[in-house]
């Protein structure tokens, strides 16, 4: 290989950071390459040194980072060979490259862009940094570029703030900021990790054809082993900031030699999975669930089949468009609209659909933290059923007893300024459950179930791992020893090793407490893995609803069909189909089949009844043999 071939080159990067308990060594002699209009990616789990690498690249790590060994980029507009760590931090040579000639997308937009400035100033700026342009050449310049991401109204959208833009939307505000000034390198830091399936296929489409239209490289950096397979020409793994195996990628994904490489597909769910397989985790955890059996657990499954029904339940929001000046014919925004299901004991229901879809609203009206307009949620508990929406004081404080969630996010759900102890004996002292020394077993037994030691108890969240916060977060929810469990997008910014972990910590705790589970999520390996039955959200209605190898194998609504298309597989043999346009748009009811739409006589839709437990929404009077696929 020529050096000069390389547009970056990395030669024997090593990192560290001088902490209090010592120096941490983060990189460790990590060599890789990005050739010119390739496509790299950067695999490995959260820790193993990723982003560092890429913040060394774009010279923006903190003050307490060393770093040594050469990082060479051979921009093709001057011809010049420039070693990025021999450059000062702030100089002028590292600032007309950082942002100009090498982009980045970072991984969370909306803690990226600036709350105070609109969309459009922000892109914008790059330009006034660092291009001589007038302000109407440069304001003609990022509406081209909002239009090229993907805007369908640029112009609207230069005046948007980013917290008025959905997640894929801002995450395509900041591919705009990152490639305004077409680069000849673009740093993609988990560019989809927790978009839906659809926008991540949209995403990752745009990607690709900006990259083929401006001959750009990309140093792609993921742990989605799927897109790694649609997407990337070399495939680089690290693990503990050091480089494992590297190579094209069709031999990494053919022929992975590394055991680390092969445990990361291993741990990867996917829908070719047998009954009652389990994923591998790369470390598996120690769970223990007996403990909980006398103290807040029971395996006893009597009681009504039907643990809650949910009929017809509907919810709107009020919108404001125009500041605080609403104007008062403005329809109110349906977010959930006529849902109706069934949970019933010991089985996991999923809920799928994209962002926006209503299935966090669904979790919040079952915990009663918000109210639906009108239908009923019944809780059948042992004892007799339960009116979730009329229940007050004693009745509603067993009730939430009885009921508990799973949060999406386990940094901001659990208390920085507690400790563990704390945290998980709360929801006991709260219900008045036992004595201090019956209270201090339980949260013991406790975390012997989840698989942490009990020393840590007098840790502070943030000293543990993302998985480790999130096994936490479960404790919690178990500690009342609830029958229903709603885990609202449980692992979704979890590696894929430390996924499979939690997935099998749930299914485990389920088999061994007896628990239900409502299971919400976006991605649809997971749901297969997890669910008994599969219920599919769109634009706050269920479309489809059925058991989980019928879901998974025969969909009949188009919008399920269009959210099994966008899934990436981590399968050479299997590439996801870009040119396919109902990826982006899934949701647009126009693009459906007309069975599965209101008529022009306004005639609605209604569940029909397939059979074996298989409902579709269509028109009434759509003939069941049509409908299959």
């Amino acid at each position: 290989m020529i050096r000069g071939a390389d547009l970056l080159r990395i030669e024997d990067l090593s990192i560290s950071f001088a902490m209090l308990g010592g120096r941490v060594d983060a990189v460790k002699k990590a060599s890789l390459r990005v050739l010119p209009g390739k496509v790299t990616a950067l695999v490995g789990e959260s820790g193993s040194g990723k982003s560092v690498i890429s913040q060394s690249v774009m010279r923006i790590l903190p003050r307490i980072a060393t770093a040594s060994g050469r990082i060479l980029f051979n921009d093709p507009l001057t011809g010049r060979q420039t070693d990025i760590l021999a450059l000062s931090q702030d100089g002028p040579d590292i600032r007309a490259i950082r942002g100009r000639r090498i982009g980045k997308i970072f991984q969370e937009p909306m803690t990226s862009l600036s709350p105070l400035h609109t969309v459009g100033d922000q892109v914008s700026e790059v330009l006034t940094i660092h291009e001589d342009m007038s302000r109407a050449e440069r304001y003609e310049r990022t509406i081209e570029m909002l239009r090229l991401v993907g805007f369908a109204k640029p112009e609207r959208a230069f005046r948007m703030y980013p917290f008025e833009l959905s997640g894929g939307m801002r995450q395509r505000a900041m591919i705009a900021l990152a490639l305004i000034c077409r680069p000849a390198l673009l740093i993609a830091d988990e560019p989809t990790t927790a978009l839906d399936v659809t926008i991540q296929a949209q995403i990752l489409r745009l990607l690709r054809d900006l990259q083929h239209e401006l001959n750009m490289a990309m140093l792609l950096i993921t742990h989605d082993l799927g897109v790694v397979a649609n997407v990337a020409d070399e495939v680089v793994v690290i693990y503990h900031g050091e480089i494992m195996e590297a190579g094209p990628v069709e031999d990494i994904f053919r022929r992975p030699a590394h055991p680390y490489l092969r445990g990361l597909m291993a741990a990867v769910p996917h829908f070719d999975m047998k009954p009652g397989e389990r994923l591998k985790a790369l470390r598996e955890v120690p769970v223990n669930a007996s403990h909980l059996l006398g103290t807040v657990g029971s395996r006893d499954r009597t009681g009504p089949e039907i643990v809650l029904s949910v009929r017809d339940v509907t919810k709107s929001f009020q919108i404001r468009k125009a500041g605080f000046f609403r104007r008062p014919d403005e329809a109110p925004l349906r977010a959930v609209d006529s849902v109706s299901f069934d949970i019933r004991r010991g089985e996991c229901l999923g809920l799928v659909g994209e962002s926006g879809c209503g299935k966090t609203t669904v979790s919040k009206m079952l915990m009663r933290a918000v109210t639906p307009d009108s239908g009923s949620i019944v809780f059948n508990d042992r004892k007799g059923p339960i009116d979730v929406l009329k229940a007050e004081g004693g009745e509603l404080q067993k009730l939430r007893a009885k009921i508990q969630m799973v949060f999406q996010d386990p940094v901001s759900s659990l208390s920085p300024r507690m400790t563990v102890q704390n945290i998980l004996a709360e929801p006991l002292e709260i219900h008045g459950r036992g004595t201090p020394k019956s209270r201090q077993e339980t949260v013991v037994a406790l975390m012997e179930a989840i698989g942490l030691n009990s020393r840590y108890l007098n840790r502070y969240p943030h000293s543990f791992s993302g998985g480790q916060r999130q096994r936490i977060g479960i404790a919690r929810a178990l500690a009342l020893g609830p029958e229903l469990l709603i885990c609202d997008e449980p692992v979704s910014s979890l590696d894929v090793s430390v996924q499979a972990q939690i997935l099998n910590l749930l299914k485990d705790l389920q088999k061994d407490l007896g628990l239900t589970y409502l299971f919400i999520s976006h991605n649809l390996a997971v749901v297969d893995y997890m669910a008994d039955r599969i219920a599919v959200m769109c634009a706050g209605r269920i479309v489809e609803l059925a058991p989980r190898e019928i879901l998974m194998r025969a969909p009949v609504h188009p919008y399920t069909r269009s959210l099994l298309a966008a899934v990436p597989f981590p399968d050479l043999d299997r590439p996801l189909d870009f040119s396919a346009s109902q990826a982006a748009n899934a949701s647009d009811m126009r693009n459906w089949a007309p069975q599965f739409r209101r008529d022009e006589a306004g005639e609605g839709l209604t569940p029909i009844d397939l059979g074996a437990g298989h409902l579709v929404l269509a028109r009434r009077n759509a003939d069941v043999r049509e409908l299959r696929p």
